[in-house]
């Protein structure tokens, strides 16, 4: 069983910074991938930046100048940071890790960009 707990979640105004950080607990096998997805108002849930253990990294095109993803191995972490926030980025951050061909993940957290 792998739990993952995520924070920093928050209302924020347009332009602001938000940075979003999750751990993980449990089984986890290596290698494994850790990120963050998301799901805005009335949309479905959609890949925001992913980091392989091995480093490599997926960022959407939608954020990729404004969004930056890394990971702490040996904590089990993943942290997205989030910089010109726009009222679009407005949704429910998920963390999520796939490990041991299983998808896990976090509660969600909400980012509300809002003037």
């Amino acid at each position: 069983q792998v739990q993952l707990v995520e924070s920093g979640g928050g209302l924020v105004q347009p332009g602001g910074s938000l940075r979003l950080s999750c751990a993980a607990s449990g089984n986890i096998f290596s290698p494994n991938n850790m990120g963050w997805y998301r799901q805005r108002p009335g949309k479905g849930r959609e890949l925001v930046a992913t980091s392989s253990s091995a480093g490599s990294t997926v960022i959407a095109d939608s954020v990729k100048e404004r969004f930056t993803i890394s990971r702490d191995n040996a904590k089990r972490t993943v942290d997205l940071q989030m910089s010109s926030l726009k009222l679009e980025d407005t949704a429910v951050y998920y963390c999520w890790i796939f490990s041991g061909r299983l998808d896990y993940w976090g509660q969600g957290t909400q980012v509300t960009v809002s003037s």
